[in-house]
């Protein structure tokens, strides 16, 4: 049988050798040499009695990092995303969440399943906020009403997918904080990559997390983790959610070797996202110059470039398939809008060969 460690092509590298070009998402990111060695060396305990060593020292750090007093260790963002939510709403409570945001489009509608949650969608602005009049409107009901769902949480995203990877900034941050403390409601921080925000605003990530009750990390996006995401938050808040973990099938076991890889990510991986960013901006500037490409919304800021191909002889579906082949892989998000996600599996010159492609495919003589 063969292992990962016997495959260089399932260890994380850039991919140099002329194949395939995987921009779809970060989340195709692959596992260092060091994660893999890690894990195999990693302390063991049983983590739903608590007694993971290493699943600790990762909690610990994450919660750190962020600037929380205790974190969580969930399989998925999904997860504990949820788990947040059914921490902080009570069944029949009301999650006020953007009609954009990953947690209300793309997690199945697991707060409404698992715990009898109200989504109130509110229009996200381009710039991935939500206005905070619609906010206030929102929080602002008779609890003494019985005919009405109780406000409980805001959730907001940082860096905001939909809307162009683009990371909220504190000021915002800190009148939504305002303004949530304000009804007695709580603030949900759905930073899957956070570490992308931060390094875009020039800022540490826990002066993002400040103002949020809860906020969740995935480290298996741009960080390289195979697996799992971090809740932080006060004591209480991240007991809860642990017992909340547990409810949906998220307690684990010898669960180190995940978390081994996490601690690796969080030491050892920020440190190069800003040259993720840097791809991407070399990825937008070759497409700008083509003919019939639009960026949507623009430059990129952090490692996601979003641009619409506008040629009679392809649908988006279309181009995206010729793309596919010869060789780069990229994937619709939103209706005719096409993203391109560079990672650590990425180098500059896969970022040329992608340009490349895409001149040929939209040459008059492409196809």
């Amino acid at each position: 049988m063969t292992s990962v460690l016997d495959n260089p092509h399932l260890v994380a590298g850039e991919n140099d050798d002329g194949g395939e070009i995987e921009l779809r998402s970060d989340t195709f990111t692959l596992p260092t040499p060091a994660m893999l060695e890690a894990a195999a060396n990693a302390p063991l305990g049983d983590d739903v009695y608590g007694e993971d060593p290493t699943v600790a020292k990762l909690e610990r750090l994450a919660a750190n990092l962020l600037g929380k007093a205790a974190g969580c260790l969930m399989p998925s963002g999904t997860m504990a995303n949820l788990a947040a939510l059914l921490a902080h709403c009570p069944r029949g409570g009301k999650a006020i969440v953007g009609h954009e945001s990953d947690l209300y489009v793309y997690e199945a509608g697991g707060a409404s399943m698992c715990g009898g949650i109200v989504y109130e969608p509110l229009a996200n602005l381009p710039d991935g906020t939500i206005s905070l009049e619609d906010i206030a409107e929102a929080c602002t009901v008779d609890r003494t009403d019985p005919q009405i769902a109780p406000p409980a949480l805001v959730s907001l995203e940082t860096p905001q997918n939909r809307c162009g990877g683009l990371p909220l900034q504190l000021d915002y941050l800190a009148e939504v904080a305002q303004l949530t403390r304000s009804h007695g409601v709580a603030l949900h921080l759905d930073g899957a990559r956070i570490f992308n925000a931060s390094v875009a605003l020039g800022i540490t990530p826990a002066e993002i997390a400040f103002y949020a009750d809860t906020v969740q990390v995935c480290l298996s996006k741009g960080l390289c983790a195979p697996i799992g995401s971090v809740l932080v938050g006060d004591r209480a808040i991240i007991a809860q959610a642990r017992r909340m973990r547990k409810m949906l099938g998220g307690g684990m076991r010898q669960a180190g070797m995940i978390a081994a890889c996490g601690i690796i990510a969080l030491t050892e991986m920020t440190g190069r996202l800003a040259e993720d960013h840097e791809k991407a901006a070399r990825l937008a500037r070759g497409l700008a110059r083509l003919p019939g490409v639009r960026l949507n919304p623009g430059p990129p800021i952090t490692n996601m470039v979003f641009f619409r191909v506008r040629d009679e002889r392809y649908t988006t579906r279309s181009f995206i398939a010729a793309a596919r082949r010869r060789g780069v892989r990229v994937e619709e998000l939103g209706h005719g809008r096409i993203r391109a996600v560079t990672h650590a599996g990425v180098s500059a010159d896969a970022v040329d060969r992608a340009i490349g492609v895409f001149a040929e495919l939209l040459a008059p003589t492409g196809r």
